[in-house]
């Protein structure tokens, strides 16, 4: 049996799996912004579904999970983090492994998102997958027939920049693609949950701030697709129809541009792209 965690900025996502399926409904619960507080969390869910299977005579094979930001190069900690900055420094792969026993695995949370639509959503039957999340934060990977693209120090998308005077955003609070679309950025610069914003026009001009950044990830990454999630991406957001008409009006390169999707896996991606993962290598 394995466990699979996801811990967002803001959400932890944590499931019991067979190789084929979740073994029940996911617990969702607030990401703890304390790491002691947040591992401790993580490891009394991890108890609770191990001792829910106990008698289906299930153990823990295995742990995979993915967490927001940049990890160190033996992908055992978190180096930085504007969401979670207590998470940062402190080794998560071996405090798992130290009390369960067991191989664990952990990978950019993005990355895993990207993973689980090229496998179970968006993405099946493509190559080169281009994803990013446009939630909290913003992050991406690039996924290469299944698996996550080799990087030296992961990827990155939502920290390129795309307005280095702030011309297109004076009230932007930074000069890169999170500054100016993620949630946490939204509700600075609005004042108000970027869900409680009913005004079209600047729906559409989060749009085009999103295209300016596909558009760099696409000459970048040449993918087949391009497919963009998260909660900024939801019913109350970002319209996946003004992102690929804005879209259309900036990318000239190409005779053609990939196609633009809406992910698939809502908020449990993660997990999904986790499974993945870990059907593969244990």
């Amino acid at each position: 049996m394995f466990i699979l965690f996801d811990i967002g900025g803001t959400k932890m996502r944590v499931v019991a799996a067979d190789r084929d399926k979740f073994l029940g409904e996911p617990v969702v619960v607030s990401t703890p912004k304390d790491f002691g507080d947040g591992i401790d969390t993580l490891k009394r869910i991890i108890d609770n579904l191990a001792q829910g299977h106990a008698a289906e005579n299930r153990a823990v094979t295995a742990i995979v999970g993915g967490i927001a930001g940049p990890l160190n190069d033996l992908q055992t900690l978190l180096v930085k983090s504007q969401n979670l900055p207590d998470w940062v420094g402190h080794d998560i792969k071996e405090t798992l492994h130290a009390k369960y026993k067991v191989p664990v695995d952990l990978e950019n949370d993005s990355a895993l998102v990207g993973l689980g639509e090229a496998h179970f959503g968006a993405g099946r039957g493509k190559s080169i997958i281009a994803y990013l999340t446009v939630s909290t934060g913003v992050g991406g990977a690039r996924i290469i027939n299944g698996k996550i693209d080799r990087s030296s120090l992961g990827f990155e998308p939502g920290h390129q920049i795309i307005d280095p005077d702030n011309t297109l955003c004076p009230k932007c609070e930074g000069n890169d693609l999170e500054a100016y679309v993620s949630g946490t950025a939204v509700e600075k610069r609005f004042g108000v949950k970027p869900y409680e914003i009913h005004d079209d026009a600047i729906w559409d001009e989060l749009a085009k701030f999103l295209a300016y950044g596909l558009n760099n990830t696409i000459v970048h990454w040449s993918p087949d697709i391009v497919i963009v999630g998260g909660s900024m991406m939801k019913d109350v957001g970002i319209p996946i129809p003004a992102v690929r008409k804005h879209l259309a009006e900036i990318l000239k390169i190409y005779p053609q541009i990939p196609n633009v999707e809406k992910a698939e896996l809502g908020d449990f991606g993660g997990l999904y792209g986790a499974l993945a993962h870990a059907r593969v290598h244990y």
